[in-house]
């Protein structure tokens, strides 16, 4: 009789730790709300509207420079956006801690930190190509704008922009362009910026924190 209702008690209590622990986390109730897809999302469309802004410049003049159509930083933060989308694919394999694995949070912790300054670079760039734009002072020569900061300097540096037939385009939309790739590409800097230490911290979070001392009666974790 005394072993019944011991029994059934055990068989009680351990139906009551069994409530009491906390529900296992649905992995797939928001998958877009995860780490690396809405990461991969954004750097994706912030790396194609840059792409997207640097084309429409570079059909303005063939004689704008690369660091003024700066399509390689879109190329490159579409890159990223690939790489993140492969972890997140990884991430749902049951075995975490493989070495594909490790190597490729690995690459798009340090693409995502190329990609930081690469679009820091970008901005400031774009700032100063904004600036001298806005102060142009261009007039029309054949088939071609040639523009000066200053026209009263004699020796003042002058811009020739091949193949434009109207001086309005590099006055008025060339540096509406650099402005935008100016927001875009702070963007894209915040977004690299968060992924990296996402990473960072989703890897290394854990060493020095602490000790952990575990109580074989009360199945508890206490940091020292």
């Amino acid at each position: 009789m005394g072993q019944g209702q011991k029994g059934s008690s055990d068989k009680k209590e351990g139906e009551k730790k069994r409530d009491d622990s906390p529900a296992p986390e649905d992995g797939h109730k928001c998958r877009v709300c995860r780490f690396p897809l809405l990461v991969a999302l954004l750097q994706l469309l912030l790396g194609v509207a840059v792409m997207a802004v640097a084309f429409l410049m570079l059909a303005i003049s063939p004689s704008l420079l690369a660091r003024e159509t700066p399509h390689w930083a879109g190329i490159i933060l579409c890159l990223v956006s690939i790489l993140g989308f492969i972890l997140y694919c990884i991430t749902y394999i049951p075995d975490e801690r493989t070495s594909m694995q490790f190597v490729i949070k690995l690459l798009y912790f340090i693409l995502c930190t190329i990609g930081l300054v690469i679009s820091v670079l970008v901005v400031a760039f774009a700032g100063h190509h904004y600036s001298q734009a806005s102060s142009f002072t261009c007039k029309q020569e054949g088939e071609d704008c040639v523009c000066t900061v200053n026209r009263d300097d004699p020796i003042a540096r002058t811009f020739t922009y091949e193949g434009v037939t109207d001086c309005e385009v590099i006055t008025g939309t060339l540096p509406l362009y650099f402005l935008l790739q100016i927001v875009l590409n702070l963007a894209q800097a915040l977004v690299c910026a968060v992924g990296a230490f996402i990473m960072w911290k989703h890897r290394y979070q854990v060493f020095f924190a602490g000790l952990q001392i575990g109580s074989p009666y009360t199945q508890q974790w206490q940091k020292v």
